[in-house]
């Protein structure tokens, strides 16, 4: 059973929820991310997202654009951001951590490299948002033959045909995106989200976590009364934004912290 696995299990024996926060790493540069990263869990987060900056992205807002902007600026890339992710499992052997990103640093380095690497480095999922799932039966099998779990997006707009392919590839969880539109928008619907996750249930097992529109203790509280798993990123981002280096991790901390109560007391 992978750490993804074992952590919904055990959260789920406890009647609690995974947080999930995003940052993208390297931003604002490579020597904040893995105290970022250790300052996530400390905060109560179960599950890391890991971003892996990328020029041309397709579902980001402009506060996730701007992160990868900087990160990129400072010479972050794939294999960068895997020594990250060593550097980061020298003290926690135990969070897991998903790599989300786009296709093309993925292709460039190789699938069956990438999916060696990637668990060499102690990485436990990848979700990349721009391989459809349809087409990506090779590389589910790839990652999961290195161990890792392939993660997909679902989203309003899914057919009940869609979310069954999904099913069939995917593994660890299911990550619904909660509206039309990019990360960071503030337009979401909790009613709608409710009403939508049935139909997946209906067709996986997997849990399921909702992002996109999460900025807060309150919505976040929400979402876990529904959900298996929020995850939260341009908040994040915006508060590592207005911080220095110095104060980033104590307001990340803070942050996250009272999302984490928010969700604990639903």
């Amino acid at each position: 059973m992978s750490r993804i696995s074992q952590t919904f299990e055990r959260l789920k024996a406890q009647g609690r929820k995974a947080l999930i926060p995003f940052v993208t790493a390297g931003d604002p540069d490579a020597a904040l991310t893995v105290p970022l990263m250790h300052t996530l869990v400390e905060a109560g987060a179960d599950i890391i997202e890991l971003g892996v900056p990328f020029s041309d992205p397709m579902a980001d807002g402009p506060t996730i654009q701007r992160a990868s902007e900087r990160a990129l600026a400072k010479g972050m890339g794939l294999k960068k951001v895997l020594a990250l992710v060593a550097e980061f499992r020298k003290t926690n052997a135990q969070t897991p951590v998903v790599l989300m990103g786009y296709a093309n640093p993925v292709e460039a380095m190789g699938v069956d490299r990438f999916g060696a690497a990637a668990q060499a480095a102690g990485v436990d999922g990848v979700l990349v948002v721009d391989y459809p799932p349809e087409e990506s039966s090779e590389f589910s099998a790839a990652m999961k033959t290195h161990g890792l779990d392939p993660i997909f997006l679902l989203a309003p707009t899914s057919t009940d045909e869609r979310i069954a392919g999904t099913a069939k590839v995917a593994s660890g969880y299911v990550y619904y995106v909660s509206l039309k539109g990019v990360t960071g928008s503030a337009a979401l619907d909790v009613d709608a989200v409710a009403a939508r996750l049935p139909a997946i249930r209906e067709r996986t097992g997997l849990p399921v976590g909702v992002g996109f529109g999460i900025r807060d203790a309150q919505t976040a509280a929400r979402i876990a009364r529904i959900a298996d798993a929020v995850v939260i990123g341009s908040r994040i981002i915006e508060e590592i934004e207005k911080s220095t280096p110095e104060t980033a991790c104590a307001n990340v901390r803070a942050l996250v912290y009272g999302i984490r109560q928010g969700m604990d007391a639903a």
